[in-house]
């Protein structure tokens, strides 16, 4: 075999890697969809395998989209992709690190001086009386509106500085 034409097993490799592309594609937001340059055949297509719902018709739509694929440079697309995996995971992480806050405000009493130092910005007061009432719900085992209220101050807090 010639360096030129690839093996069978690479083409094969290749033709699944775009059909895994292709259902990435089905499960996209329709915003971000539109977004993307693609041909006309593959956005029906696309559309069409979004509304099948029996498994072996799906599969089948599936392939087709990823033989369509084959005419399309995937690299906008997997970009495109992967920026939407790496917004979601920063987004995962800051909401975490707002968690992670809340909770060592409520559970540690040193807590506030900690994030005082860290954020010298923070309004103290009203931090100081969301975590209080925070602490009286959980021991009183009433709904958690101040923890709600707390997660949002912290998280608006946070965001705040990461700017």
């Amino acid at each position: 075999m010639t360096e030129e034409t690839p093996s069978k097993t690479r083409r094969k490799r290749e033709m699944l890697a775009l059909q895994e592309l292709g259902v990435e594609l089905v499960e996209l937001p329709d915003e971000q969809l539109a977004a993307l340059d693609l041909p006309d055949a593959l956005r029906d297509a696309v559309a069409q395998a979004r509304s099948i719902t029996r498994f072996e018709a799906r599969r089948r739509q599936l392939q087709y989209i990823g033989k369509l694929m084959r005419g399309v440079n995937p690299e906008p697309i997997r970009a495109m992709l992967d920026e939407r995996r790496a917004r979601a995971h920063r987004q995962t992480a800051s909401l975490q690190r707002v968690e992670a806050w809340r909770k060592r405000l409520l559970d540690d009493r040193d807590g506030l001086a900690r994030l005082l130092a860290e954020r010298p910005d923070a309004n103290m007061s009203r931090l100081r009386a969301l975590i209080e009432a925070a602490r009286k719900e959980r021991a009183e085992n009433s709904p958690p509106r101040s923890s709600r209220e707390l997660f949002r101050a912290l998280r608006s807090l946070l965001e705040k500085g990461d700017d």
